[in-house]
């Protein structure tokens, strides 16, 4: 009778070991990815004022989600400094950077909008996506 109830016991993960997010936080990291849209919304800075509010939200109760509004974070910013750096070269050659950085900044809208929608597919599945390029700000 014994070993009966021994084999219906569902085995524990072992206190090292990573277990794969599900349910709730996993939404809540396909959230912290796609809250940059909310650029669309609120001008540039909704790009980082989504992933910063799931980021602060979220970082204690849901560890996998807190990462990925982090990383989310540090990756909008970077996008944002890399676009202020396109204004004031723009600004600094009185117009004459737009031959420049208009292509630049189209490039980097397309770099943003792709590895944005990268990241939220993979959050969403459980993996643990990292942005290549990225400033690391916030830690």
């Amino acid at each position: 009778m014994n070993v009966e109830t021994e084999a219906h016991v569902e085995p524990q993960p072992d206190p090292g070991e990573v277990v794969a997010p599900v349910g709730d936080e996993r939404t809540w990291a396909l959230i912290g990815h796609l809250s940059a849209f909310s650029a669309f919304i609120v001008t540039g800075l909704g790009c980082v004022l989504g992933p910063l509010i799931v980021w602060l939200i979220k970082r204690d109760t849901l560890p996998f989600a807190g990462d990925q509004a982090k990383e989310a974070l540090n990756f909008n910013i970077t996008v944002l400094l890399a676009g202020l750096a396109l204004w004031i070269v723009t600004i600094v050659t009185l117009g004459i950077g737009l031959l420049l950085t208009v292509p630049l900044g189209l490039a980097l809208f397309a770099y943003w909008l792709v590895f944005t929608i990268v990241a939220a597919v993979n959050a969403n599945n459980g993996i643990r996506y990292r942005y290549p390029f990225t400033l690391r700000l916030v830690e």
